[in-house]
């Protein structure tokens, strides 16, 4: 249903395929990029920016191969107000369905003074041409005017009358460097309302940055002020402090409707598989205290609040964890569950596997199931994770063995498969993780270095599974390697073995161009 005849639907714009990306290291390849596009896509995501596709030969593949896979969601580009830029958008969102060319230029004194080196009546002309131009591709354009909180409101004004009338049909107001107050920011877009004629021809959207921690709060503001598109990012993923987080802003209208009486589209029981999903695929753990998202959102240990939770979960929980996707298992699994009930709780979950895919994670399930007493949901999703992220791999793990311990020296034996040929090697290190690392490079030699290494436990107790991220970079492109398993020295070299692969995929494409958000 659209805005047009529903007055209080919110089309939720998502990008953490585009800013969520300029997050440094989040980094993603095509492949995972489809996948977060097809889940957010199944929560009913409205829009979905892809990426930026002049800024590398790998965006540019990505947001093509996005808008070829996905058929509900409207796929979206992003572009300077350039002629390069709009065509290159336009030629990879040939394939989509639904189709979206997203131009923008800066509007405010500083950026036009010194980052474009441009008059205000050359701004003015660039607006009117680069959506002109973006309109003979598609009847589905939005302008945005960057650093437009620091823009002065007169100038702000024509530029969105002149883009208007070039055919934007969505205007974007962003809030480039999370400098507004929500009081501010919702007059801001109450004054647009009143002072710009045309506004009426276009849906108002915002895209609030998060440096001071009011992301979430200025773009409510700007809904109850008139703005229907909210731009936001799963998990709040996003350059610097990131973006406005999605799950906070549809929680947020759908938990408080008597005050916000204002709805979007989103099935938000995929809420917690979508935050999962991005966590893994970027390396960025989500905080134990985030909302909605957080491990901690729904515990409770405080012996007053646990009473109350006992006598009514109403008390001290103003949503259901089931209404974000956390619900009790209808199938325990343990080690003796045969296939069949392990496929329905991959089924239940709401995950799509292949048979070979299933086959290969019931294995390493049975061999979790000996090791571990209990086999949780989490355990589940980190292995089929570490299945999908493993995927057409060149060099795949086989086996390892560590001697560690105070007294030294730490060594690894390692056995790797390069291109279908078995290799192995033994290496000492400074600790068990720099000698199983050490074997990997004597293996694979590579001038790759060692950016981040990250551990934390899938689920609790001593003997809960490890999912590690391990970031490399190499001529400055950056690659995120995850890996999991009860050990926490084999989940290492699973992680820095997927990210050679993907180091090995993008060796070759250029460097990103320098993007604004």
């Amino acid at each position: 249903m659209s805005t047009k005849t529903d007055k209080n639907r919110v089309v939720i714009f998502d990008t953490t395929l585009r800013d969520g990306e300029q997050s440094p290291g989040a980094s993603m390849n095509l492949e995972e990029k489809v996948r977060i596009a097809t889940v957010l896509e199944e929560m009913g995501v409205d829009v979905i920016e892809a990426g930026f596709p002049i800024a590398s030969e790998g965006d540019f593949e990505a947001v093509r191969a996005i808008a070829g896979k996905i058929k509900e969601s409207t796929i979206c580009g992003l572009a300077r107000a350039t002629s390069q830029d709009i065509d290159r958008a336009a030629e990879a969102l040939k394939p989509a369905a639904r189709k979206r060319i997203h131009t923008f230029i800066a509007t405010s004194p500083l950026h036009m003074e010194h980052k474009l080196k441009m008059g205000p009546n050359s701004v003015l002309e660039a607006v009117h041409d680069s959506v002109t131009r973006a309109r003979g591709y598609t009847d589905d354009v939005e302008w945005s005017a960057e650093d437009a909180t620091r823009s002065e409101t007169d100038f702000l004004c024509r530029c969105v009358e002149i883009a208007i009338n070039a055919g934007a049909t969505t205007i974007n107001i962003p809030d480039t460097v999370g400098y507004a107050l929500p009081e501010e920011f919702g007059a801001l877009i109450a004054l647009l309302r009143n002072k710009v004629p045309n506004i009426d021809k276009a849906v108002i959207s915002v895209h609030c940055h998060n440096d001071l921690g009011l992301g979430v709060a200025n773009s409510l503001s700007a809904v109850r002020n008139g703005a229907r598109q909210v731009e936001c990012t799963v998990n709040g993923l996003g350059e610097r402090a990131g973006n406005a987080a999605m799950e906070e802003l549809v929680m947020a209208m759908r938990t408080r409707n008597d005050l916000m009486p204002y709805h979007t589209g989103i099935k938000t029981e995929l809420i917690t598989r979508a935050s999962h999903l991005v966590s893994t695929v970027t390396g960025f753990v989500v905080q134990p205290n985030k909302a909605i998202v957080g491990a901690n959102a729904f515990a409770h240990e405080s012996g007053i609040h646990q009473d109350g939770m006992l006598k009514h979960a109403g008390t001290y929980e103003i949503m259901s964890p089931e209404s974000i996707g956390l619900t009790e298992s209808k199938i325990v699994l343990g080690k003796h569950s045969g296939r069949h009930a392990f496929t329905t709780k991959v089924k239940e979950m709401g995950l799509d596997l292949d048979d070979e895919a299933i086959e290969d994670v019931f294995r390493r399930f049975k061999d979790l199931a000996d090791k571990k007493k209990e086999v949780f949901e989490e355990d589940l999703v980190a292995l089929i994770d570490d299945r999908i992220v493993r995927g057409s791999d060149r060099i795949k793990f086989v086996s390892l063995q560590v001697v560690c311990g105070s007294k030294g020296p730490q060594k690894a034996d390692l056995e790797l498969k390069v291109d279908g040929e078995t290799i192995t090697t033994s290496a000492q290190g400074d600790g068990p993780v720099d000698a199983t690392f050490a074997a990997i490079r004597n293996l694979f030699p590579h001038e790759a270095t060692l950016q981040l290494y990250q551990v934390h436990a899938v689920t609790k107790g001593t003997d809960a599974q490890a999912e590690v991220t391990v970031r490399l970079e190499e001529k400055g492109r950056t690659v995120n390697g995850q890996g999991a398993d009860v050990d926490t020295m084999v989940a290492s070299a699973r992680a820095y073995v997927n990210a050679l692969n993907k180091l090995i995929v993008k060796r070759g494409k250029s460097a990103p161009a320098a993007l604004s958000a």
